[in-house]
């Protein structure tokens, strides 16, 4: 692996701040915040590529690898992005929009989901990150998830999809199931509780690190030691949780970015990926890319233009993610593509259409379900990441790990020691 020098970093560090910091600028003197997607993209991709943070191999890699770091690096996402939405609540910035329990979309929608990100070696922003630097597999599996979509969308699957998104369960109240609406405690007092219960495991955790590795540094530490920190940040891989604490740094900026722009949705990539497929093989949009005007006290409703929705937001933050993907892997020397037996290959293109058809029908994915959905504290979301969850693991079992039925229970139950390696 090449890495840039102590110096060639610096141009490229600074055209990617200087786009981050025009765009901002440009949307702020336009009014025109869907523009802020851009650098909400730019840096998730960016941040995803340097932790190598892949939803799909960070539950693959606990079977295959032993290593749970991803995983980690996940759930630190989680729990600071709660965090940040907790703060938008008490501060009025945002009113939270959890995902309903829609008990068999999210356990069917799951389950296909969960397999079909095995085959694909990816989820569908961890498909996005690894095609910007030079994985073929994850490019073929980018092209099966629009059609994954389309046959849930307006294909022989749209029936399943209706029929399974009709089992709704509403909280109580009538509101989406959460969990502060089922224990009748504030957002933020749940949210507190979560962060409060991680920062004391995660520190326990780090107390029993320490006293194992005898206070002795890494190779990687070692390796990193006579760099500077801008040098070392922008030009090494970051460990799991580095990147998951940037991404969950950025939840809570995304969040106000899509609700100024008429989605009030955190982070989500799977149907910017599928209205990118739109815009050139469809027509007929409703352009969706600003909040609608508040109506007035006792107004009657207006009515939604006709036409299929297109949501602008989703659409630059999935153009934008794999530019900054790419930059990171250029600044670690990781850029190149990676060519796979033509039957990986198939097998990824197929495991894209599961994943697409899976997200539609759990509506969503990793970043929309998981990381999203787990830090606004959905029911429906942790049904759909637990099937997901199942699901991957078993496919990992029989398909990468080459198991067998009979020691399917042994293999899920099994914990081991953390190595250094991925799933890709």
């Amino acid at each position: 692996m090449r890495v840039e020098s102590a110096t060639a970093w610096r141009p490229w560090a600074v055209a990617g701040l200087l786009f981050v910091a025009v765009t901002v600028a440009l949307a702020a003197l336009l009014k025109l915040w869907v523009l802020t997607a851009l650098p909400v993209g730019f840096l998730f991709g960016f941040f995803l590529q340097k932790g190598d943070l892949c939803g799909a191999s960070a539950m693959s890699e606990v079977l295959v690898m032993r290593d749970g770091r991803k995983l980690l690096g996940v759930w630190i996402t989680i729990v600071v992005g709660m965090a940040g939405f907790a703060l938008l609540d008490v501060g009025g910035l945002a009113r939270l929009s959890p995902k309903p329990l829609l008990w068999g979309s999210d356990l069917v929608g799951g389950l296909i989901f969960g397999a079909g990100t095995v085959l694909a070696g990816g989820c569908v922003s961890g498909c996005l990150f690894k095609s910007a630097t030079g994985n073929l597999n994850s490019m073929a599996a980018l092209l099966g998830m629009p059609l994954g979509v389309a046959l849930v969308e307006a294909g022989p699957l749209r029936g399943l999809g209706a029929a399974l998104k009709a089992t709704l369960i509403k909280g109580p109240g009538g509101g989406a199931m959460t969990l502060p609406s089922l224990t009748g405690l504030p957002f933020w007092a749940v949210a507190a509780l979560i962060v409060a219960a991680t920062g004391i495991a995660l520190s326990l955790g780090r107390r029993r690190s320490r006293l194992a590795a005898g206070g002795q540094a890494s190779p990687s530490q070692q390796a990193a030691a006579g760099l500077s920190p801008w040098t070392r940040a922008l030009t090494r891989p970051w460990r799991p949780w580095q990147a998951g604490l940037a991404i969950g740094l950025l939840a809570a900026p995304a969040y106000l970015s899509s609700a100024a722009s008429g989605r009030n949705y955190p982070l989500g990539v799977t149907h910017g990926v599928y209205h990118i497929a739109q815009l050139a093989t469809d027509h007929g949009f409703r352009h969706v890319w600003k909040a609608a005007p508040a109506a007035p006290a006792g107004a009657a409703a207006v009515a939604t233009a006709p036409g299929k929705p297109l949501v602008w937001w989703l659409v630059l933050v999935v153009a934008a993610l794999m530019p900054g993907a790419w930059l990171a892997g250029r600044l670690a020397g990781q850029v190149r593509l990676l060519p796979k037996p033509p039957e990986e290959t198939l097998v990824a293109f197929g495991g894209g259409v599961l994943v697409g058809a899976g997200a539609d029908i759990g509506t969503g994915c990793v970043v929309g379900n998981i990381m999203s959905g787990w830090a606004l504290l959905s029911v429906g979301m942790f049904l759909f990441g637990a099937a997901t969850l199942l699901a991957n693991w078993i496919v990992t079992h029989f398909y990468l790990m080459g198991g067998g039925l009979r020691d399917l229970p042994w293999a899920l139950s099994r914990s081991g020691n953390p190595r250094q390696g991925g799933v890709s």
